[in-house]
């Protein structure tokens, strides 16, 4: 039995090899969960006869997926083998898109990267051309890894917006025909091809090796051009029906006419978010204000990151006053939150995050004032630890997951 059966198996298979694709699913996620065990051990664990479970585990290693690791110290007698996750045996392709930019990174069986590179030049524009040249991108850094792309068995694509993860739908970006985006990127690279939304993504790749340890039911918010929040609901992603949960920053609760890219006016990441950021910042400079950036760049040509540079770099006040602004709104509505789900941990990410201490302070002090003291008392607030890799990370733990860890 090879391992692309394993993935993708025919729907009239028969019942007892369907229980042998199911028994070396879960050996294989019993081992790349918490490392090396012994025959004894994974019998116990699954239920499974010593014959079976040997017979599987002697599969796996003619295939190249497991291996033995060593012996087992024992007080007396024979002293059993230990068998482990080959890491070399596959590798997942995990891809974040940015607006202006792509990251993309390989990782092996064991979840730890063989290639990544942040920042690779790119303008995401809901058009064919730009769809072409993200797969252009995809295929040039496949190539370049050196790793046999026959051993890549899944790519996961993150898009921000609407995303149908279950389907391979995106509709915010690139849906130009009544067929699923994630079929039209698999043709064009030839590898299995999965979408998700980059904030979910981001935060799967903070819950299983960032800043989140024993939590269970935690809230991430990504806070970069937009604002979104991923939600991990008793250690699971929580999707939603349709798979659209998380669109926080489209709550309508500004009276304010300013018009958000989803269309409609006072959506929450019009007063909150990157975009909102530059919009102040540039309205308190035509007004007036100075900032380290004056005279440097003209105003209209002043971005986000130029923003947060100086804020970092500078400590530029008028950008820091600014960002505390956000920062004291959004604390006050990630309240609403904190008092509906009573989380245990809420993870502030994205771009804005980077800027720690200026973003984390205010919205701290605004959480408290806002949320109910019983249950902002109760919850830990923190930063990202895994900064701009998070979604990449996320993306290759979302396809451990489904490739694996799927009945």
């Amino acid at each position: 039995m090879s391992l692309s059966i394993l993935l993708d198996y025919p729907e009239d298979i028969s019942l007892s090899a369907l229980k042998l694709i199911k028994l070396k699913k879960s050996i294989i996620k019993r081992l790349t969960l918490t490392g090396e065990a012994t025959i004894a051990e994974l019998c116990k664990e699954t239920d499974f006869s010593i014959p079976t479970v040997t017979k599987i585990i002697s599969e796996l290693i003619e295939e190249g997926i497991v291996s033995e690791t060593g012996k087992v110290d024992t007080p007396g007698g024979r002293r059993p083998s230990q068998y482990g996750i080959n890491p070399n045996a596959c590798y997942y392709l995990g891809v974040e898109v940015h607006r202006n930019s792509i990251s993309i990174g390989i990782q092996d069986f064991n979840n730890q990267f063989v290639k990544l590179a942040e920042h690779i030049a790119y303008t995401l524009d809901n058009t064919k051309e730009s769809l072409q040249l993200l797969c252009s991108i995809i295929n040039r850094f496949v190539d370049d890894s050196k790793v046999p792309r026959s051993k890549i068995i899944g790519a996961c694509i993150n898009l921000s917006g609407r995303i149908n993860s279950r389907k391979g739908f995106s509709y915010s970006y690139f849906f130009f025909e009544e067929k699923p985006l994630s079929e039209i990127i698999e043709s064009q690279i030839n590898i299995k091809t999965f979408l998700e939304n980059d904030t979910r993504a981001m935060t799967y790749g903070e819950y299983n090796c960032g800043v989140v340890k024993s939590e269970k039911d935690v809230i991430f918010v990504n806070i970069g051009q937009g604002v979104g929040i991923g939600i991990i609901c008793n250690g699971k992603l929580y999707y939603g029906k349709s798979g659209y949960s998380g669109e926080f920053g489209h709550s309508p609760v500004f009276d304010n006419e300013i018009i958000c890219h989803c269309g409609k006016k006072g959506c929450l990441e019009t007063e909150i978010s990157g975009i909102a950021l530059e919009r102040k910042f540039k309205t308190a400079l035509n007004e007036g204000s100075i900032s380290i950036l004056s005279g440097k760049k003209a105003i209209e040509e002043i971005n986000v990151d130029d923003i947060l540079q100086a804020i970092t770099r500078n400590e530029d006040t008028l950008g820091i006053e600014i960002l505390e602004e956000i920062g004291g709104k959004l604390g006050r509505y990630l309240s609403l939150l904190i008092n509906i789900f009573n989380p245990e941990l809420v993870v502030l990410g994205g771009t804005l995050a980077e800027t720690g201490m200026y973003l984390r302070l205010p919205v701290k002090t605004s959480i408290h004032k806002y949320s109910l003291s019983l249950v902002s008392l109760d919850m830990e607030l923190k930063m990202s630890s895994l900064g701009s890799k998070a979604g990449v990370i996320g993306a290759c733990y979302i396809l451990r997951d489904k490739l694996f860890y799927s009945a």
